[in-house]
This record gives C-alpha cells, sequence and structure tokens, in this order.
C-alpha cells in the first residue's frame, strides 16, 4: 500500500503519483528513503498494473491524499517511457532530477 494520488487530464488520461519506501539509499533512518513514482497511463488500473508489471506486486492506490504537482504532471508527460521517479522532495533538500524508472530498479553488477 502507498500514500499517492492522480490526476485526471483533459485527454482522459491519468497521471498516477505514488510515494513508496526503498530500502537502497545509506544513510537515512533505517536505510529507508522515500521515493515519489509518477505514472502516466490510459487510466488509473493500467498505471498501477504497469507498475506491477515491474516487480512492485503490492502496490495499491488508496484515496488522493498526495496528487501530482503541475510540475510533476509536466515532467512525467515529457518523458517518453510516461514512468519516472525520484527521492521523495520532502525528505532531501535540493530535491533531485527526475529518473527513468529503469535506474530504480537497475540492480547492481555482481563482482567476481
Amino acid at each position: 500500500m502507498a500514500a499517492g494520488g492522480f490526476c485526471k487530464l483533459p485527454n482522459g488520461t491519468v497521471v498516477v503519483a505514488l510515494n513508496l519506501p526503498t530500502p537502497t539509499s545509506p544513510g537515512t533512518a533505517h536505510g529507508v528513503a522515500p521515493v515519489r513514482i509518477l505514472v502516466h497511463a490510459a487510466n488509473r488500473a493500467r498505471a498501477l498494473t504497469r507498475l506491477r508489471n515491474l516487480g512492485m506486486r503490492a502496490v495499491y492506490l488508496r484515496g488522493n491524499t498526495a496528487p501530482p504537482t503541475p510540475d510533476e504532471i509536466t515532467a512525467v508527460l515529457h518523458h517518453p517511457d510516461g514512468l519516472i521517479w525520484r527521492t521523495d522532495s520532502e525528505a532531501v533538500t535540493p530535491p533531485e532530477l527526475w529518473r527513468p524508472i529503469r535506474s530504480l530498479l537497475r540492480r547492481p553488477a555482481a563482482r567476481m
């Protein structure tokens, strides 16, 4: 389950924003740095399906407590994949740039 929200655009598509914890950043409390994920899709169900297909199985959107801001909507609409992330701006100052979802899911190569 995740905090987040959505915004329906004039063309009928939606932008879904989710705040998720991730255990990837050292130096934060218990190794968890929250990330903000933005998804552009035809509807909310398809947006969540895109995330589940990437391996984020337990992602659900309940309510609309943290909808995407106009700047976030612009960022995801201008990205070719329509799926971006960055560390949560409330947790990190100054906020990071938006990154493609591939960089979040990429695992470090094993050293031999």
